[in-house]
């Protein structure tokens, strides 16, 4: 069972939340709450192995930028999910740490890029010790690169 808390966070834009953003070892999840009324069948959503484009058909893409790192865009798909859009996007190096979703849209903010890694360290730590449970560890001092910690993840 995925244990470890996953926080989303918020990209915005003059006052507005456009889209929040979560990761995983393996993944990006890009949730985005779409106007009243929309349905699935209107939404235009194009991925590659580094660049992002969503919107609605008929319409110039509302987001259009490219991803923080690649991803595999044949393993990446979105969804509606409730009242969200979810897109999820495979990282194409397994236990990256994104500083955000998308390029440019990074928080220059060592204290979550900490956070981050210290989520993915535990996620890592998870996976390779089932049946433990990492959610309430702490790291002392920095937490190490959860990609290339001790020879690399599997």
């Amino acid at each position: 069972a995925d244990t470890i808390k996953r926080e989303r966070q918020s990209f915005v834009h003059n006052g507005r939340t456009i889209y929040e953003w979560d990761q995983t070892l393996e993944e990006i999840n890009i949730y985005i709450t779409p106007p009243e009324g929309f349905t699935a069948k209107m939404v235009d959503c194009k991925m590659t192995t580094t660049h992002f484009s969503i919107g609605f058909k008929g319409n110039p893409p509302f987001i259009n930028e490219d991803f923080y790192g690649q991803v595999k865009a044949k393993e990446s798909f979105w969804t509606k999910e409730d009242d969200e859009i979810h897109i999820l996007a495979t990282k194409a190096i397994k236990g990256d740490t994104w500083l955000s979703a998308l390029k440019g849209h990074q928080i220059n903010n060592p204290l979550l890029e900490e956070q981050m890694k210290q989520q993915l360290m535990k996620q890592r730590f998870q996976e390779e010790n089932p049946g433990f449970d990492f959610s309430g560890a702490e790291f002392n001092g920095a937490a190490p690169d959860p990609r290339t910690f001790m020879g690399g993840i599997s």
